[in-house]
């Protein structure tokens, strides 16, 4: 019964609309009703700016990581690995899903990526820091949040399956399943990004200036 009670937690953890509660208390209207029409980060990096978007995300990672660290209230779990990491991504994929579905916002919410992060990050800081790097490297080479995310995922079933090669069969099933996941989530953006209609966000805009403007001396 703890169990489900803090998995319960987790969820409504997860449920807390970060980007609608943002974009209704300091600017009057609904991120969803703008942009991409999806309740996260991405979405408010592409319509409220880069400020807001960081706050968001960094919001939205913090639901992951809190909701995934739960496990702390049953000792037992402080005790025994295995049943830890697995109790662990029981609660970070219910955060995962009140993110996706929150309860807080008639269940329309974003995609869930940087909720999973937050989750990653709590379960293993040193797959965190390298899916980061590719997420980091991926929005500096092109701006697009999208492909970073897509990327970084599928770099994190790579990284979990053959850099570090996690041993527990659970982890390994759910790594490749966060790679499809957000695949899956992210077929709209995949259609633009192919397409060469999506959207960057809002970051480096110095950098394009100066190839902007080298371009036009040339």
């Amino acid at each position: 019964m703890n169990e489900f009670l803090l998995i319960l937690f987790a969820y409504i953890i997860g449920s807390i609309p970060t980007s609608v509660w943002v974009s209704r208390r300091f600017f009057g209207v609904d991120i969803r009703d703008y942009g991409s029409g999806n309740a996260g980060a991405t979405n408010t990096y592409r319509v409220l700016g880069s400020k807001w978007g960081t706050i968001v995300m960094i919001c939205d990672i913090l639901k992951g990581v809190l909701a995934t660290s739960l496990y702390i209230l049953i000792p037992y779990y402080m005790e025994d690995e295995w049943d830890r990491t697995n109790f662990m991504v029981g609660l970070g994929l219910a955060a995962v899903l009140g993110h996706i579905f929150p309860i807080f916002a008639d269940f329309k919410g974003g995609k869930g990526v940087a909720t999973l992060f937050g989750m990653v990050v709590a379960i293993q800081p040193n797959v965190a820091v390298c899916c980061v790097a590719v997420f980091l490297l991926v929005l500096y080479l092109t701006r697009f949040v999208s492909l970073s995310s897509i990327l970084a995922s599928i770099a994190f079933a790579v990284f979990i399956l053959f850099i570090f090669n996690e041993k527990e069969t659970l982890y390994r099933f759910f790594a490749v399943a966060v790679a499809l996941m957000v695949i899956l989530t992210h077929q709209k953006n995949i259609n633009r990004l192919l397409k060469g209609t999506e959207s960057k966000v809002p970051i480096l805009k110095y950098r394009d200036r100066r190839k902007l403007r080298k371009k036009n001396d040339n």
